[in-house]
């Protein structure tokens, strides 16, 4: 696995030895990321994401996608996880990009999130397959305060699996890339109550 774009393009991403961990392909990865950069949807304040965005990457694993989020412009990084191995995979990646000091690692369970120290553009969101946690995440993390308004979700699930979008939250984009399937949402605002959460193609 490597970086696919930005600064870091072509560095190796250090892998799990074990099954627990399931990084993002470098394919659903270079497609997510080009989903971000050319949809006007999906459009930061500062132009196209992830540039100079505030980045949360739940469910961190590898570190893989906010590692290509950092390569590619994002100003901060936060790495969650609640697993000691995946966050020691994720300080062996961030010390091969030499990007420690435009991040943080914190060690707490997605759905059970607590405060964060400000509030983020962009949130990635990679939970174990199959085990229903990307609706409680989203409902957690809207509840905490860890989004911004109208800021960008992307949740890579299964790509048979079906997720519960809270009301919350608006669908952009659902698109599938082998196995995985990539869900692409805006947090509300109030210029989005009461209308659709379905963009037209």
């Amino acid at each position: 696995m490597r970086i696919v774009g930005g600064k870091f393009k072509g560095k190796k991403l250090v892998i799990p030895e074990d099954t627990h961990v399931r990084p993002t392909s470098d394919r659903a990865r270079e497609a997510l990321f080009n989903i971000l950069g050319h949809d006007s949807k999906m459009r930061g304040a500062n132009g196209p994401l992830p540039r100079d965005a505030i980045v949360l990457d739940a469910f961190a694993g590898t570190g893989a996608l906010g590692l290509e989020a950092l390569s590619r412009g994002a100003a901060h990084v936060t790495f969650l996880d609640n697993r000691a191995e995946s966050l020691k995979l994720v300080e062996q990646n961030v010390k091969n990009m030499s990007a420690r000091n435009c991040m943080d690692i914190l060690r707490r369970d997605a759905t059970k999130p607590g405060k964060p120290g400000r509030p983020y553009d962009l949130i990635f969101m990679d939970p174990p397959y199959s085990e229903n946690l990307a609706a409680p995440t989203l409902s957690a993390l809207e509840e905490n305060g860890w989004l911004k308004p109208e800021a960008i979700v992307v949740i890579e699930v299964a790509a048979k699996e079906n997720v519960d979008i809270p009301s919350e939250f608006r669908l952009l984009k659902d698109r599938k890339y082998g196995a995985a399937r990539l869900i692409f949402l805006r947090a509300n605002s109030d210029q989005y109550v009461g209308t659709s959460r379905t963009d037209p193609e």
